[in-house]
């Protein structure tokens, strides 16, 4: 998927584990089907997940995690990664990587309906709302701390591109309400900054755990919005924009359209070759936009 992309497989795995984690050494150590574009997955034995980097952009989100997901996971409803151990570069790979404890659950399917659709949102909601409430205290800034109106000529540019990527029309008056909207004058709250199906687990229909914190840190709260559009029909979308309350005015709704447009069009265009099941989700989400507020 990138052309710097970190050769990794079950061999390099077991290398590290057994060079740095001698008691984990006798482990299985199994590739995690994924459709993730940053980082590779192996679960490690039966309880354990082994993540690592496939770039070195990539690579500069561990000690992000590292050092806040103990922080956060008191203060929030579901579950999230706990590390539980971090590993150093070694045979022959580059960068540090990370052991987490391994949680169940299954990644929901973009093209298939949601059991409890309007559950699924009530928890998707609390799961937000609790992570704005965490003390931003020493905080990193999220990935996506930057204003929208910062993102215009790159957001323009990927509209403007290869005929039928996008409905073109509608997908830049969907932006340009977004950039026309009120900015959060607030100070930065805690997001999650990647509320994608790849990076949530559902349980019986309902939110069991929210994975990948890379992007995570402070920021304007509508980033999270982006969850309605890449995770939730209409029925639900509904239900999480009632369960979020007035918080979720219109400039902030339109802001979350924005952010949810900018970066399916973006991936859309990166991975149309690469990843046909994150070109796809785009693809969804740029569709559900442009079709219902």
């Amino acid at each position: 998927m990138h052309a710097d992309e970190a050769d990794i497989d079950e061999g390099l795995v077991r290398r590290l584990v057994a060079g740095q984690f001698p008691a984990w050494a006798g482990l299985s150590v199994e590739r995690v089907d994924s459709a993730g574009t940053s980082n590779a997955m192996y679960r490690l034995g039966a309880d354990m997940v082994v993540r690592l980097p496939r770039i070195a952009g990539a690579a500069e989100d561990v000690e992000r995690e590292q050092v806040w997901l103990p922080r956060l996971a008191s203060a929030l409803p579901v579950a999230v990664p706990v590390p539980l151990g971090k590993g150093r570069p070694g045979a022959g790979y580059p960068y540090p990587w990370s052991v987490f404890r391994w949680l169940d659950g299954a990644t929901p399917d973009p093209g298939r309906p949601l059991a409890e659709p309007a559950l699924f949102a009530k928890d998707v909601a609390e799961f937000v709302t609790a992570l704005r409430e965490v003390s931003t205290a020493g905080a990193p800034a999220a990935y996506r701390s930057d204003p929208l109106a910062g993102r215009d000529a790159d957001t323009r540019a990927v509209l403007a591109g290869p005929a039928g990527l996008v409905d073109q029309r509608a997908a830049t008056a969907v932006w340009e309400d977004a950039v026309r909207a009120p900015a959060w004058e607030g100070p930065g709250v805690w997001v999650h900054g990647d509320l994608q199906p790849g990076n949530v687990l559902v349980d019986g229909g309902r939110l069991g755990a929210v994975i990948d914190f890379g992007c995570m840190g402070t920021a304007d709260p509508a980033v999270d919005l982006i969850a309605a559009w890449y995770l939730m029909d209409t029925e639900a979308r509904h239900a999480f924009r009632t369960a979020l309350g007035p918080a979720a005015d219109d400039a902030m709704w339109a802001r979350g359209r924005g952010w949810a447009l900018t970066i399916a069009a973006t991936e859309l265009a990166y991975y149309r070759e690469t990843n046909p099941v994150m070109a796809s989700t785009a693809r969804r989400v740029v569709a559900r936009l442009t079709k219902s507020p």
